[in-house]
């Protein structure tokens, strides 16, 4: 009998890939291990949900695997850069343009303008342009009329429409989205989703979602779910299938 083997896909194809991982936290004399070794390779433009229990670790996945906390060990490569290598400052210069990046609680600077929080990153990176296509991202997630509005003038709706401006208008290739629904109501919510979404879908970025919300999860291509540290399982929903049934 002939074996089959599953072609794995090239490190050309990858958009993260990580392997021992680890994160202890806490002092020498009592550290904390929050990530126990996490083997994982995210493709370039899936669309993947992380499931699991708070204290799970799956927000600490997050926060390496999107350059915000350094890892302890292991290796890890995103967007073609090797991490593991990096320190904070290079983390920082990695993450700009290439990352975008969703939070539960907006983190808009409340001085700022809707235009100008979305503007901001992209003027440190050097864009001259940075101000119009704020403006235009903006626009394109429905806030075209309240670009000179302050976050205390905006619903929680729309100051995560915002934030998705914010992560989407550089156009990077990796969006990181940490329970983005999570301080909305049912319906904000949905709305949320669906523009998260389609926004990835126009860029065709790769986006990873850490979310509670099993339904949610089920929207994506693929869901990781986390225990203790360490991944628990990876299954495909059969999102891609049901799409190209459609066609």
């Amino acid at each position: 009998m002939t074996k089959v083997v599953k072609n794995q896909p090239s490190s050309a194809d990858l958009a993260i890939s990580a392997r021992g991982l680890t994160l202890t936290l806490g002092s020498a004399e009592a550290p904390v291990e929050i990530l126990k070794g996490i083997d994982l390779d995210i493709e370039k433009g899936e669309v993947v949900a992380l499931l699991g229990p708070s204290g799970s670790g799956k927000s600490s996945l997050m926060a390496v695997l999107s350059g915000l906390e350094r890892s302890s060990g292991g290796s890890l490569t995103v967007a073609g850069q090797d991490f593991t290598s990096l320190n904070e400052d290079g983390l920082a210069a990695a993450r700009r343009g290439r990352i975008g990046i969703v939070l539960q609680a907006f983190h808009l600077l409340p001085t700022m303008t809707a235009t100008e929080n979305v503007a901001t990153p992209m003027e440190l990176a050097g864009a001259k342009d940075a101000s119009l296509r704020a403006e235009a991202e903006l626009t394109a997630v429905g806030l075209g009329h309240r670009t000179g509005h302050y976050p205390t003038q905006l619903s929680g709706g729309e100051q995560q429409r915002v934030a998705i401006a914010r992560a989407t208008a550089p156009r990077p290739t990796l969006i990181f989205a940490d329970e983005p629904t999570g301080n909305l109501d049912a319906s904000t919510g949905e709305e949320i989703v669906e523009l998260l979404f389609n926004r990835r879908a126009e860029t065709g970025a790769t986006l990873l979602i850490i979310t509670h919300d099993a339904l949610l999860a089920e929207k994506c291509e693929r869901v990781l779910t986390m225990a203790d540290g360490v991944i628990a399982s990876d299954r495909k929903t059969g999102v891609n299938a049901q799409a190209e049934a459609a066609e």
